[in-house]
């Protein structure tokens, strides 16, 4: 090649280029007031069309077969046919990864947690942006591959074994066709979508990210659980928004028996109905067990609109209530107790006024301890 070739080609990106940055200016200054796409076209494809115009500019504008031989002329369009099909395959990924970003740009304005919708079509374009640029990206490998003589020769013996070749492939990939389908099914079953509150695996977190292959939890301490796909199809998991934010708040106290309950619901009342993280729908305060140990096990619940407010009205209701019942109440705080009773009528009379589940009772009679267990032991000290 002559430098006036050389030139030639130089002068053909340029102006190539040229008309491409004009193009971006005007998207970006004129159009983009009156089109919304026109900045995310300018955005994205900030890189893959100038390269995309380079290479089609050098095209134009290579020598003929003449000028270089037919060797030469042969490597170098076989070179340009593949930057050919990259370069344009990037532009064509760029302007739809354009086009899905104005979209989900409009859904992520009101894809709050109340939003189920918003949310729902966020994960579904997402996830479908992502099968269709890896066909694409597939299809232009394949392309490229078949410029090749070695291979388009090849390919013509594959197709008269695509069943057997296709057999091989989807046993091989097996694993990554599971996670491709797991991901497309938990996409439009609704099952799990981009901002639901989560447990999975013992964690709370919100799912940040749906792939082809993997789901990402955002943890409440800011690390990310990373989980294959397909087990969300597979074992059971927690969805705190799936049908809706609202939610329950619930906090238990282990007491004594002396607690006053009356008192102690009366004082979770006020304090309810006054937290502004309190939906105004219904809250309780109720004796809901009596533990092994013995302590009573009283249960305070409120409602909430979101995962939000349900911690923060839980965390209030509990700081709240110990320091009331520490302050006011200090006896109702849970304890253990054992009592000792020297036996005869006092210990029946023990016993039927107090039950053998909330207290340990212990008896000594000549030296010997007998406990409510049947245990016995020497009392030598």
């Amino acid at each position: 090649m002559t430098i006036a070739h050389w030139i030639a080609i130089g002068i053909a990106v340029t102006v190539s280029m040229t008309l491409v940055f004009v193009v971006h200016w005007l998207l970006n200054n004129k159009l983009g007031k009156i089109w919304p796409l026109a900045r995310y076209v300018v955005s994205r494809s900030a890189v893959t069309a100038y390269t995309a115009a380079a290479v089609v500019g050098a095209n134009l504008a290579l020598p003929s077969v003449g000028d270089v031989g037919w060797s030469t002329y042969q490597t170098i369009q076989h070179a340009m046919q593949i930057l050919m099909i990259a370069t344009l395959t990037a532009l064509g990924m760029s302007l739809a990864y354009a086009a899905t970003d104005m979209i989900l740009q409009r859904l992520s304005v009101n894809s709050g947690d109340a939003d189920r919708r918003a949310r729902r079509l966020q994960t579904q374009v997402r996830l479908l942006r992502r099968v269709i640029t890896s066909i694409i990206v597939i299809l232009a490998i394949a392309a490229i591959l078949f410029t090749f003589d070695a291979v388009r020769a090849l390919g013509a013996g594959l197709l008269a074994s695509a069943g057997i070749i296709g057999i091989v492939a989807g046993v091989a990939a097996q694993s990554t066709l599971g996670n491709l389908f797991a991901g497309l099914q938990l996409a439009f079953s609704d099952a799990l979508r981009i901002g639901d509150v989560v447990v999975v695996e013992g964690e709370w977190g919100r799912v940040e990210e749906l792939s082809l292959v993997n789901v990402t939890i955002k943890i409440w301490d800011e690390r990310r659980l990373v989980v294959p796909v397909a087990n969300f199809t597979t074992t059971s998991f927690e969805n705190w928004t799936k049908q809706g934010t609202n939610i329950t708040a619930k906090v238990e106290f282990p007491l004594d028996w002396e607690v006053p309950v009356a008192e102690l619901r009366e004082e979770a009342g006020k304090l309810v109905t006054a937290s502004k993280h309190w939906d105004g729908r219904s809250w309780s305060c109720q004796v809901v067990n009596i533990s092994e140990t013995g302590e009573i096990v009283v249960r305070v619940v409120a409602t909430a609109a979101d995962t939000g407010d349900q911690w923060n009205i839980a965390c209030e209701i509990r700081e709240h209530l110990v320091t009331w019942l520490a302050t006011h109440y200090p006896q109702s705080l849970p304890r253990k107790r054992t009592e000792f009773i020297s036996g005869g009528e006092e210990e029946s009379a023990y016993a039927a006024r107090f039950p053998a589940s909330a207290f340990r009772r212990a008896t000594v009679t000549s030296g010997v301890v007998h406990d409510g267990n049947g245990t016995r032991s020497d009392d030598e000290d």
